[in-house]
């Protein structure tokens, strides 16, 4: 128990001190009213001094909320089945969970006024505040959290998360369930009392309590879910909120919605934003030019409209902690079923002039299959570091990718290979998908790729259904461990989009989840990297880099929190000024 609560301090602590920095931002997660300008990415932001500090009567409630810009529409409000970031950050804006996390990343209480943990690191029991209630004036119980996680691993819902439960949380029964072996009512997870909630483990898991303020962990109030029916989750009358905002505008699919401050919430006195006001803008230069001109106070920007605004000192790069990669549809396509080509591919990838001359944000060339600067080992330092350790198989090298092709082909019987390619409608992948197109057909005679772009919605439903050739994708971390990205490619995992397979990697995974090494840290660190090496020489995955977020933030904006492991941006220390 004391090895698995160590080891969760070491990991957050980590993820403090190095979960920005790489990618031009700050070690403080908090936006500055005034970021360093560009020239200075990698070195310290100043700090938002003034961050959660302010009295709350400086705010006029109605008067300045906060605008902001998303590339996608959210995908679903129901935290249970909601899979996207963009999904999660509007979900947390207005549902709390157990635990939150703080400006610095760190898991600390939320809903949960207190935890005790057994002396055998299996049973957790949280205890519920007393002025913790929904938006409707019921208060927030366990059996509400007890609703929710049964509702995450009922076959019947199908949740894409479920695995959050078992796999990953290792809650007692929760594979059987999932599986379809036990109901749904014996999940180790019990409502003492009305303000006590206990959780069983199959094994003790050292970031358990990062995984409480991830949506899938969400409480949900049975009978108002019950009253909405099929419409629950599609509208303001259709969600309750706990958490800091109130949801007062919003239809399936909006450009624009709203958020207003919840005056119950329990924390109410600590927000001082009086609502949120999304705008969903895909078209880049049109979102630019939104905030040109005041219409938004935050927005992404990318490319060459870096160029135009880097020495700005509202510009800033913050780290958003995904790995964008192609993934390869090795089971169903053949010629991605040899490995030869899909070491080709991977091989004739130019990872620095992507990021350096289309992207332009701060992103990172990235060639593990685990990204850098999330995870922190037993010794503190990040897990993907070294991002030479696969250069064997994960390198740019035109010379070994032709090699690699010409066998492949050989082997294949054929002298060319066309193949689609599934891309997001938005701005950046598009471009990223234009060049890779360039660099595949260019390095590999005989290669023709097409790309097939569609909604983002669409994109993943192709890529969850195997309905795909090659996928631009990405992912990013759900909690601060490297089984988050690891944890995809067990074998019929529902995020292993390839259907890859073998039985050596689900064996190391089970060793360092349930086997003897979930108590040893460093044995399952060294276990970890055995199971990466699989994913890297196998080639199941093709990395390309890690995100940052290049952003304009308005100077009267401060304390917005960037974090790169589950929910990317949070608003409950943010002001705004005249």
């Amino acid at each position: 128990m004391k090895k698995a609560k160590a080891f969760l301090a070491i990991a957050m602590a980590a993820t403090l001190s190095m979960g920005l920095v790489g990618c031009g931002g700050s070690a403080d997660t908090s936006a500055p009213a005034a970021s360093t300008p560009a020239e200075n990415a990698g070195t310290e932001a100043a700090p938002a001094e003034n961050s959660g500090t302010a009295p709350a009567e400086t705010v006029t409630a109605g008067t300045m909320d906060l605008n902001v810009m998303l590339e996608t529409p959210v995908e679903s409000l129901d935290p249970q089945q909601a899979t996207d970031g963009t999904s999660f950050e509007v979900i947390a804006n207005f549902t709390d969970g157990l635990m939150q996390m703080d400006a610095d990343g760190q898991a600390v209480n939320a809903l949960a006024e207190s935890y005790d943990l057994s002396e055998d690191g299996l049973t957790y029991t949280f205890h519920i505040r007393e002025d913790a209630n929904w938006s409707n004036g019921t208060p927030v119980t366990a059996a509400d959290f007890v609703f929710a996680w049964q509702r995450a691993v009922d076959p019947n819902v199908a949740s894409e998360y479920a695995y959050m439960l078992s796999d990953i949380g290792q809650i007692k029964n929760a594979a059987e369930i999932i599986a379809g072996d036990l109901d749904k009512s014996e999940l180790g997870v019990t409502a003492v009392d009305e303000k006590t909630l206990q959780v069983e483990l199959n094994v003790p898991v050292s970031y358990f309590l990062s995984l409480m303020y991830f949506p899938t962990y969400y409480p949900v109030n049975e009978e108002f879910f019950t009253s909405c029916g099929d419409t629950y989750a599609t509208s303001p009358d259709t969600v309750l909120s706990n958490g800091a905002f109130i949801l007062d505008s919003y239809e399936p699919a909006a450009t624009a919605f709203h958020l207003t401050k919840n005056n119950d919430y329990y924390d109410a006195a600590r927000i001082r934003l009086p609502g949120l006001n999304y705008q969903v803008i895909q078209d880049s230069q049109q979102a630019l030019m939104s905030y040109q001109t005041g219409a938004l106070d935050t927005t992404l920007v990318n490319g060459e409209q870096v160029d135009q605004v880097q020495d700005d000192p509202e510009f800033m790069a913050i780290g958003a902690g995904y790995l964008w990669y192609v993934t390869p549809n090795i089971d169903a396509v053949e010629e991605l079923a040899n490995l030869n080509v899909r070491l080709a591919l991977t091989y004739a990838i130019n990872r620095e002039a992507i990021t350096a001359d289309v992207l332009k944000d701060g992103s990172a060339p990235t060639y593990t299959a685990v990204p850098m600067e999330f995870a922190a080992g037993p010794d503190g330092s990040d897990y993907s570091e070294d991002q030479t350790r696969y250069a064997d198989v994960c390198a740019y090298d035109a010379d070994k990718a032709l090699e690699c092709w010409n066998a492949g082909l050989e082997e294949l019987g054929v002298s060319e290979i066309t193949l689609d390619m599934v891309v997001d409608a938005d701005d950046a992948p598009q471009k990223v998908a234009q060049v890779l197109k360039e660099q595949w057909e260019t390095t590999l005679p005989g290669f023709t790729v097409n790309l097939v772009v569609e909604p983002k919605k669409q994109r993943v439903e192709d890529l969850q259904n195997g309905n795909f050739e090659l996928g631009l994708t990405r992912w990013g971390p759900d909690y601060a461990d490297p089984m988050t990205y690891l944890g995809m490619w067990i074998t019929d995992n529902s995020n292993n989009y390839g259907l890859w397979s073998n039985a050596e990697y689900d064996a190391i995974i089970d060793e360092c989840t349930t086997g003897d090494l979930c108590t040893d840290a460093e044995g399952r660190w060294a276990r970890l990297y055995d199971a990466e090496k699989l994913v890297m020489d196998e080639a199941v995955i093709f990395p390309l880099y890690t995100q940052c977020n290049a952003e304009m933030m308005s100077s009267k904006v401060t304390g917005v929190e960037f974090h790169p492991v589950a929910i990317n941006r949070v608003y409950k220390n943010a002001v705004k000024a005249e």
